[in-house]
């Protein structure tokens, strides 16, 4: 056969496709701690986009496309009356969920926030549920929403494991839009053939890059990108489920598959099988809005804060030992552009901690930024990493996020150091965070809602078996302002 001549068989899908389809379709949730889990992610994860609408750049982005588009059996976007079609939808309820950095994360490899993934489930399983109704079919009722968090928290997370998408430049909404794009294949009927074809067309999209994180381009873009990934997973389900064909070896294909074109020709490598570890796992953001690698050290800042807040002229330097994670992602010095920017800045959040005892979304907004004593106490700082830190960073029964800060005075004299492995949010912490948790859900949920509305969606959101019972469009009917 002439050299010029390329042999066109068409492969078995990559086992990478099939693994996660096969999972999606066949696993059963038996975990309480799972479910019980995803039930308080709901509530932590809703709350975090209802808090996020009091912001004008991100009310900025929801609703239709075209101003007075209403979709008729529509998805709705909780807190908000816009009812929409649900790729939009999924667009919406991503981005503000992800808007204030303050929905769950997941610390591997690769980090990222599983959470994000609810835009694209609650958009899906509502348009389905309304559809089904009008149909005189049964809804789908949150038991699905649950159990699509589930999975796609394990997908998400397990690919995140050992997987640095982040070393070759990719950001990881990647990984949201292919966990999405599993489940809510599955939510739409589709078989595990189906959800092998979306995911194709997941990895063939590539990916955002990482530029808009990092100094010295960070930008809001972060907040939205993943209410854009769930948005395209939705779409592209929607494409598989009307009979687009998918490409097998999306991942493998020598020259121009994920893996050689992406990823540096290499292969990814998995911890673990597919489960429920993840969601049992994840990591709240409770206490603080802050990037997931600075909670401990915000934490250890405010410890400080009585201490440091009479002596600020005194200080001589503020010494900050972390891991390795922290130190790629979020330290750094020079001036701070906009809210995005110090919000992955370790520095800023150890000052508003020290002078103010406290850290709130409001304070990466330039009234607060503009104090002169941020960028004074900014200066002050040394960055060292703790090698104990960094390893156990990665160790899967500990999955530590640790920070230390002590500071040195003037006069000679230093405060104690004052260390923190694991954050409150940990699963370490479980039983002291998730009373906090409800509280923050309670306290967002006043930001849009009348306080009787409030106290209904949230004893329908606490009582695990009433909420699984629960159909998805009267869950979403609650949500709407």
């Amino acid at each position: 056969m002439s050299s010029n001549v390329e042999t066109n068989i068409r492969p078995q899908p990559d086992p990478e496709l099939r693994k996660i389809a096969e999972y999606v379709v066949g696993w059963e949730i038996t975990s309480s701690e799972a479910l019980e889990t995803a039930k308080n992610c709901l509530m932590d994860t809703l709350g975090c986009g209802f808090l996020a609408q009091k912001f004008p750049d991100c009310a900025k982005h929801l609703g239709p496309l075209v101003v007075g588009t209403s979709v008729p059996l529509g998805a709705r976007v909780p807190g908000t009356q816009f009812e929409l079609d649900p790729v939009k939808a999924a667009w919406d309820i991503g981005c503000m969920i992800r808007w204030l950095d303050f929905n769950d994360t997941w610390l591997a490899a690769e980090w990222g926030h599983p959470s994000d993934n609810l835009g694209s489930i609650l958009a899906v399983a509502d348009f389905i549920s309304r559809n089904n109704v009008a149909q005189g079919k049964s809804p789908l009722t949150m038991d699905s929403v649950l159990e699509a968090m589930i999975k796609a928290h394990e997908i998400q997370g397990c690919l995140a494991l050992e997987n640095s998408f982040n070393r070759v430049g990719l950001d990881h909404v990647l990984l949201v839009r292919v966990a999405s794009t599993a489940v809510v294949t599955h939510l739409m009927g589709g078989s595990a053939e189906q959800i092998i074809d979306a995911l194709s067309h997941a990895w063939l999209d590539g990916s955002s890059l990482r530029t808009y994180r990092h100094a010295p381009n960070a930008g809001p873009r972060k907040s939205w990108a993943a209410g854009d990934a769930t948005s395209r997973a939705v779409r592209l389900a929607m494409l598989v489920m009307k009979g687009e064909i998918g490409y097998p070896s999306a991942l493998s294909a020598p020259t121009w598959g994920f893996y050689d074109v992406a990823f540096k020709g290499n292969q990814f490598t998995f911890q673990r099988d597919y489960g429920s570890y993840v969601m049992e796992n994840v990591l709240f953001k409770i206490s603080f809005p802050a990037e997931f690698h600075a909670q401990t050290a915000v934490e250890a800042a405010v410890r400080l804060h009585e201490e440091v807040c009479t002596r600020l002229d005194e200080i001589d330097k503020i010494v900050i030992t972390t891991h390795e994670s922290a130190i790629r992602i979020i330290s750094k010095t020079g001036a701070l552009n906009n809210p995005a920017d110090r919000d992955h800045c370790l520095q800023y959040m150890i000052a508003i901690g020290l002078l103010k005892g406290d850290l709130k979304a409001e304070d990466y907004e330039d009234e607060v930024a503009t104090d002169v004593r941020v960028d004074q106490l900014r200066d002050l700082m040394e960055v060292h990493e703790d090698e104990r830190f960094s390893k156990e960073y990665h160790e899967p029964d500990k999955r530590s996020i640790a920070n230390a800060i002590q500071i040195f005075y003037t006069d000679g004299t230093a405060s104690e150091k004052v260390t923190v492995e694991y954050p409150i949010g940990h699963r370490r912490r479980r039983s002291e965070g998730i009373p906090i948790l409800e509280q923050k859900f309670k306290t967002n949920l006043l930001t849009r809602f009348p306080r009787h509305r409030s106290e209904e969606i949230f004893a329908m959101c606490v009582d695990r078996e009433k909420l699984l019972a629960t159909p998805v469009n009267e869950f979403m009917d609650k949500l709407v302002i």
